[in-house]
């Protein structure tokens, strides 16, 4: 879906700075009833509208009271940062302004998570395989609450959400339009920590990254301009869809974008996606007043599939440069982040088109295992596919050895090489030659070099780069467990001695 620009628009932007303006005492459009706010060891940010020159007071009734001291509402607006409160609830916070009050009810403490992207992170419950059986679960997490940002554009920074699409709830019937991966994710996170998870979804189906960067983080990148195209504008969900967030302290993120730069922008994909992580950490810990971390980990998922049997080399380009071309995250440009390898989930038959699998059950349990390790630090959780560590290369043979135990089934054409001659001159463009598995032990694979004339040639390898690698959890090469797929990758190598 394509996002334009128009009068509309503006008319919503200047709405929402007017009714901040009417000197009413209010929460600002994401505080509600039923809400999550962020727990200790971060202290949660509250803010709101009042009349200039009063003094707000907030306080908490629940299992633990505080009152804070009195703020001044200044331009319109006040805001308070509260003592840290451990996981749990409910509590009601009020906010007082001389004889009027305000109250949200049934607030919990627990992480709270941001959801973002485009359609893939937009596809909702109903959509998914067993959707009836998932919906019908969410009655057993009412610590799980979930909040979505309505769908708008700006040209300018926003300080507010022009409108909400779902305010707070506790899922029960509300849950069919919610995003899919966002709540399965913050489902399997409640059932491993055991306390209240806020789920926040803001994210809009066929965009690309830039809509969602600043210009800050597009200038990094040389993508700063006022360019305007069938994807979209520069910069305008991040001002009007994650700008207006900036003051509320969360835990951490994940996102599903990608497929939307396939064709636009995808070599700079290794600089902006990195450049836009880095920002949004920079913007969300000084907009919180550094409560949410500077750090706070990002998670990710690698696009899945779209075309099958296309020789297009988008897909794999986009997933490499995912992880700024290093083939797996967290990495020493892209740290405190976590992926989910999703291109052995392909859906030949989904109805609404193959580029939006039905499997979001994978996708949201393979995030779960990188938020347990990076997010949590809880030991012993695998959540990395194999990856090459050493590799050498024969007159006859190239072996790769792995990080970690590997699971292989045989394949003539998932491992390719490049037979240029020619060291550190294998790219896309390159003529790539099939590399049939040929053995493999505990932690190696080793690939035939036999279509390289003459033998011993091979200068690139790389692993399942296709649009469409292998059929549904049928990838040659996994952990030793079966669960976790191995990334792809691609390398140059130094050419054997003939």
């Amino acid at each position: 879906m394509a996002i334009k620009l128009n009068c509309c628009s503006a008319i919503i932007a200047l709405f929402a700075s007017l009714y901040a303006c009417d000197g009413n005492l209010d929460f600002a459009s994401y505080y509600g009833d039923h809400m999550v706010l962020q727990k200790s060891p971060e202290r949660a940010v509250l803010w709101g509208y009042g009349p200039d020159g009063a003094q707000v007071t907030v306080s908490l009734s629940g299992p633990f009271t505080q009152t804070t001291l009195p703020v001044n509402v200044t331009k319109g607006t006040w805001r308070v940062t509260l003592e840290p409160v451990e996981a749990g609830g409910p509590y009601n916070v009020t906010a007082a302004l001389q004889d009027t009050t305000i109250v949200l009810t049934d607030v919990l403490f627990g992480d709270v998570w941001l959801c973002g992207g485009q359609s893939n992170m937009a596809f909702t419950m109903s959509q998914i395989f067993n959707a009836s059986e998932e919906l019908d679960l969410a009655a057993h997490y009412p610590e799980v609450r979930i909040f979505t940002a309505a769908l708008n554009q700006n040209k300018t920074e926003m300080t507010d959400l022009a409108k909400v699409e779902l305010p707070w709830s506790v899922p029960k019937g509300n849950l069919h339009n919610f995003s899919a991966v966002c709540w399965l994710f913050g489902r399997y996170m409640n059932d491993n920590l055991k306390y209240p998870i806020g789920l926040v979804e803001s994210c809009w189906g066929g965009t690309p990254v830039e809509s969602w960067s600043s210009s800050r983080a597009l200038h990094q990148c040389g993508l700063d301009g006022t360019e305007e195209s069938s994807k979209g504008s520069n910069s305008v969900l991040w001002n009007a869809m994650i700008h207006p967030f900036l003051k509320m302290t969360i835990k951490g993120a994940i996102w599903y974008q990608g497929e939307s730069n396939v064709d636009y922008h995808q070599e700079e994909y290794n600089c902006s996606f990195p450049a836009m992580i880095d920002d949004w950490r920079m913007a969300f810990h000084q907009g919180s007043g550094g409560q949410t971390a500077s750090d706070f980990p990002f998670g990710f998922v690698q696009i899945s599939t779209y075309k099958r049997g296309s020789i297009d080399d988008g897909f794999p380009n986009i997933r490499w440069h995912q992880t700024a071309d290093t083939g797996f995250a967290p990495n020493p440009r892209m740290k405190r982040t976590f992926m989910a390898v999703a291109m052995d989930l392909p859906d030949e038959t989904s109805p609404y088109e193959t580029i939006h699998p039905r499997d979001k059950q994978d996708v949201a349990y393979r995030l779960t295992l990188g938020a347990r390790a990076v997010a949590y630090g809880e030991k012993g959780v695998s959540f990395l596919g194999p990856f090459p560590k050493t590799t050498l290369v024969t007159q006859v043979y190239l072996n790769i050895t792995y990080d970690q135990p590997v699971s292989v089934t045989p394949s003539n054409e998932i491992f390719e090489i490049c037979c240029s001659g020619l060291e550190a001159q294998c790219g896309p463009l390159s003529i790539w030659v099939p590399a049939a598995i040929m053995e493999w032990g505990p932690t190696t694979v080793q690939v035939s070099t036999s279509m390289c004339q003459p033998p011993g040639r091979v200068t690139g390898l790389r692993y399942a780069w296709w649009d469409w690698p292998c059929n549904f959890k049928a990838c040659p090469i996994y952990s030793a467990s079966g669960v976790l797929p191995a990334p792809p990758f691609t390398m140059n190598l130094s050419p054997a001695n003939t």
